[in-house]
C-alpha cells in the first residue's frame, strides 16, 4: 500500500468498516470520521505505519500524534491514570476531549506516535463510525487531522480527497463533522495539576470548577508549558494558504470575507450568532476562501467565549505567517 494509487472512497456502512480493518491491520492509511474532524488513522503500534502518517501530510516528527481508543480500559494499556483521570475520563468520554497522560513503559506503541515523549495523548472519539471502526480492532489506532500539515482541517471527505488524495489508501465518508474544531486537549500532571494545551469544544475551568466547587477553593487551569507535548500547539497551523486578518467589520475589495451574525459576508459563520453553528462552519467556510478567486481572507469578530476561544485559538493560527508553520 502507498501514495501510488488513487485513493478509495466508500460509505461509512458496514461494508465499508470491514474493508477499512483490513486496510488498517495491514498497514494502510485510512482517513475516518469523528465527531470533530475527519482523523488519518493507522495502526499505533506498527512503526511503518506510523512512519507513513507523518510521510502522508508531511508532518514533523516531533509533533505527537492522538492515540484513539474504545474506552478508559483500553487507555489504561497505555497510560498511568494519574490523579483526576479517572474521573474526567468517566463523565467526558467518548467525547472530544484528548489527555494527555504519563506514558506507561510498555505501552507497546510506536516510538513516533509519542515523539519519544513520556507523555501520550489519548481520546476516546464520540462518533458511530469511529467507535465502530475501534470496536473492531484488535490493535490501536493513532489518528491525527486528515490533512497536509498545517493546513485546514477537513470535515468532509472531500476536503480529504482534496489535501491527501493520492497519498493514503482509503477514505471513510459519513459526510460532514458535527462539532467542526478538533479536540480540546488537556494533561493532567501527577501533581494533580490541569493544563490546557489546545482549546476545543470543552470549557475545562467549567468541567475543574464542576470537580472542586465543593472544596471552596476552585484552582484555575494553567496554560500549557509551550513544549510540544500534542497536536495543534504549532503557533502557525490550519493555513488556508493566503493571508488571514481577523476581527474585520469592513471587507477590502480583494478579500473574502467570512461573517459571523449581523455582520455578513460570502460565507457567514452563523447569522444567528450561534458559536456551536460557527465552529462547525469554521473550516468550511475556510475552505471556501481558500478557493476563491479573492487573494486575502478577512473574518468578522468573534467572542472570546466557550467555543469561542476554541475558535478564535484556530483562526490566530490560520492568521500567523506561513514561514514559521511547521506541522498539525
Amino acid at each position: 500500500m502507498g501514495g501510488k494509487n488513487a485513493t478509495e472512497t466508500l460509505l461509512a456502512d458496514q461494508a465499508g468498516i470491514a474493508r477499512a480493518v483490513e486496510v488498517l491491520r495491514d498497514g494502510g492509511l485510512v482517513a475516518v470520521p469523528t465527531e470533530t474532524v475527519y482523523g488519518l488513522a493507522a495502526r499505533a503500534d506498527s512503526d511503518a505505519a506510523v512512519a507513513r502518517i507523518y510521510a502522508a501530510k508531511g508532518r514533523p516528527s516531533f509533533n505527537p500524534l492522538i492515540v484513539h481508543v474504545r474506552d478508559e480500559a483500553q487507555a489504561r494499556d497505555y497510560a498511568e491514570f494519574v490523579a483526576d483521570a479517572d474521573l474526567v475520563s468517566d463523565i467526558m468520554w467518548p467525547g472530544p476531549l484528548t489527555l494527555v497522560l504519563p506514558r506507561r513503559p510498555d505501552a507497546g506503541l510506536a516510538a513516533a506516535v509519542t515523539a519519544e515523549l513520556d507523555t501520550v495523548a489519548l481520546r476516546c472519539p464520540d462518533h458511530p463510525v469511529m467507535r465502530a471502526l475501534l470496536a473492531q480492532c484488535d490493535f490501536p489506532l493513532a489518528a491525527p487531522s486528515a490533512n497536509r500539515s498545517g493546513f485546514i482541517s477537513p470535515t468532509t471527505a472531500e476536503h480529504v480527497v482534496a489535501s491527501l488524495g493520492g497519498r493514503i489508501d482509503l477514505v471513510l465518508d459519513a459526510g460532514p463533522c458535527r462539532a467542526g474544531v478538533e479536540s480540546t486537549i488537556m494533561a493532567i500532571r501527577e501533581d494533580g495539576r490541569w493544563e490546557e494545551l489546545r482549546a476545543g469544544p470543552v470549557d475545562l475551568q467549567a468541567l475543574h470548577d464542576h470537580y472542586y466547587d465543593d472544596t471552596g477553593k476552585p484552582r484555575p487551569v494553567a496554560a500549557g508549558r509551550g513544549n510540544i507535548e500534542a497536536p495543534g500547539q504549532l503557533a502557525s497551523h490550519y493555513a488556508p494558504g493566503k493571508p488571514v486578518r481577523l476581527n474585520a467589520e469592513k471587507v477590502a475589495p480583494d478579500e473574502f470575507f467570512i461573517g459571523f451574525g449581523a455582520i455578513e459576508g460570502q460565507c457567514n459563520l452563523s447569522a444567528s450568532g450561534d458559536l456551536a453553528d460557527a465552529a462547525a462552519r469554521l473550516y468550511a467556510c475556510l475552505y471556501q476562501g481558500a478557493h476563491s478567486d479573492r487573494p486575502r481572507i478577512a473574518v468578522a469578530p468573534i467572542p472570546d467565549r466557550g467555543l469561542g476561544r476554541a475558535i478564535n485559538d484556530r483562526l490566530r493560527r490560520a492568521a500567523a505567517p506561513v514561514e514559521t508553520q511547521s506541522g498539525s
